[in-house]
């Protein structure tokens, strides 16, 4: 077969097709298989959905040749295709170009070459009525060797279901292939999570070990099933845990590992147009095709509601069989699971509590930002620094401690060579009495860290005044927490309004109950008290140091 005899009449199928699409519609398959036939009377015709296979990207992969047919000279209105092309810009302006062409087919004749075989593809988007929804796309193929063809298209499925540097991720009621996500977990690693020893010792082995542990499952006669909770403040360590032990379970059976290589099928929500009970049985059916896999549910709690729950628990518990499925759930509020779920052993039968921090896992997380700026010449932070900041952010979690570097490294990025005093007045002359820097509460704090106690090799260092600047506002923003989270107790039916992430600065709107009004009265006074204290104590180590360093100075 050559593609010279296949061009050289007036295309049938082209001009049925360019026909058909300018009137009315009633179904393009059955116009499109006639003409065909008519068409290539010796050859037998295969048509599959282009849902399930996709021909041309198999090719583009390398495993076939395909060559457009195109006869616009014989026939220039009806034997040319029609495909739309467009430039896609970068994702980001930060990526300096990086965009791609890309094409959309509509209607398009090849020929497509696969291995010793030499067949006419026909790709044609039927659209039929007048809706958007549904679109048909089918492959026409056109062979004199039919079972040839079955081997193609059960070769290019199979290729088109495997994961090629990507994630499966469920989103709005459909699984997709995410090189987002996998690029991400790439870039997690057991190194950079920071972690009591042997409890992440335990996390990596309790995975590890289930994947590997199939036949121990069988000659036991149990389930091949496991589901693992972290839970635990936010802030420390579950989500880079989880990315960590993804990136771990894609490297088995690489590099002369003979391990069979575990894909994560990851869920970010059961929202779909369909209903979440629609999503559960979308989620637990591709997770049985890809067993044995790591399903990761991200805050169980938001995502398995009271009214999927049951739906939920016959996924896990019914009678399809879950074998190599491990799952792992993650929440800050295990008290909120319900316990058909939390403490049912034949569900998640192991649980991680991920705490805050203790002082020596925050020497470490201050070396792990030593090393990250280690390059930066202009920036001093010596060793005896991780102790000191370890030591004023007890009760920190690690996202608080993140925050105190950013916010202290923008700070000294602000400065841009500037005075820093001149800048830092600047700042808070339009900050606002809201503002928990404005010159009121920290009108000789400078002075105070420059002179007043503390260790003299490092007090002079501009990442240590930043630091306890930075600290102080997280822990009077923690302190404020925790007494708004005794009012949303006291009132749970009036939520307080929470303006940011991490900080309540209104109060509850609408009246509170009558009866909790004298309580009420007694919070609002005891955080007006707490401030005024801690103005009070500021002011007066103010004028401490002030007075310290001017008599040092005299």
């Amino acid at each position: 077969m050559t593609g010279h005899s296949f061009t050289r009449e007036s295309d049938l199928a082209s001009h049925r097709y360019f026909e058909h699409s300018s009137g009315k519609r009633i179904n393009t398959d059955t116009v499109l298989v006639e003409a065909l036939r008519t068409q290539y009377p010796k050859l037998e015709l295969i048509v599959t959905p282009y849902g399930l296979v996709d021909l041309l990207a198999y090719a583009s992969a390398g495993f076939a040749e395909y060559t457009p047919l195109e006869d616009s000279v014989k026939d220039p209105v009806y034997g040319v295709s029609l495909r739309y092309r467009a430039y896609i810009p970068a994702g980001r302006r930060l990526d300096h170009g990086g965009g791609f062409m890309a094409e959309n087919l509509t209607f398009g004749k090849f020929m497509y070459k696969w291995k010793d075989q030499e067949v006419i593809l026909y790709i044609a988007e039927g659209r039929d009525g007048g809706g958007y929804y549904p679109m048909v796309k089918n492959h026409y193929i056109l062979t004199s060797n039919s079972h040839k063809v079955d081997e193609l298209i059960r070769d290019a499925t199979i290729w088109g279901r495997e994961l090629h540097d990507q994630v499966w991720v469920f989103d709005q009621g459909w699984w997709q292939k995410s090189a987002q996500l996998w690029d991400a977990v790439q870039k997690a690693s057991w190194d950079d999570v920071i972690l009591d020893a042997d409890m992440k010792k335990a996390l990596q082995t309790d995975v590890e070990g289930f994947f590997d542990s199939q036949e121990t499952y069988r000659k036991l006669k149990v389930p091949w099933k496991r589901g693992i909770i972290y839970y635990g403040p936010p802030g420390n360590g579950k989500t880079i845990s989880i990315k960590a032990m993804m990136n771990s379970l894609y490297q088995r059976g690489t590099n002369g590992d003979k391990r069979m290589s575990v894909p994560t099928l990851y869920v970010r929500t059961l929202s779909s147009y369909m209903g979440p009970e629609y999503s559960l049985g979308q989620i637990f059916g591709k997770a049985r095709e890809e067993a044995p896999c790591f399903l990761v549910f991200e805050d169980l709690d938001s995502i398995v509601s009271d009214n999927v729950r049951s739906y939920f628990l016959n996924e896990v518990d019914g009678l399809k069989s879950n074998d190599g499925i491990l799952m792992v759930g993650s929440t800050n509020h295990l008290d909120r699971l319900d316990p058909g779920i939390s403490k049912r052993p034949s569900r998640f039968d192991r649980k991680y509590y991920f705490a805050n921090p203790n002082h020596a896992e925050r020497v470490q997380y201050c070396k792990f930002w030593q090393g990250k700026l280690a390059d930066n010449k202009d920036l001093d932070f010596p060793d005896k620094l991780c102790e000191s900041i370890a030591d004023i952010t007890d009760k920190f979690s690690f996202a608080y401690m993140q925050e105190a570097f950013i916010a202290s490294l923008l700070a000294i990025a602000s400065h841009g060579g500037k005075d820093k005093h001149e800048v830092e007045k600047n700042a808070r002359r339009w900050a606002g009495p809201q503002d928990p820097m404005h010159a009121v509460d920290l009108q000789f704090h400078d002075l105070q860290l420059r002179t007043a106690g503390g260790d003299p090799d490092i007090n002079h260092l501009e990442l240590w005044i930043e630091m306890q600047k930075q600290v102080k506002i997280l822990r009077d923003e923690m302190e404020e927490k925790k007494l708004s989270e005794r009012m949303e107790a006291m009132f749970p039916s009036q939520p307080l309004s929470r303006s940011t992430e991490v900080r309540d600065e209104r109060l509850p709107q609408g009246p509170f109950p009558k009866h909790g009004s004298e309580m009420l009265r007694a919070y609002q006074d005891e955080l007006a008290a707490l401030k005024q204290q801690q103005h009070e104590q500021s002011r007066a180590a103010d004028f401490m140091s002030f007075s310290d360093a001017f008599k040092r100075y005299m």
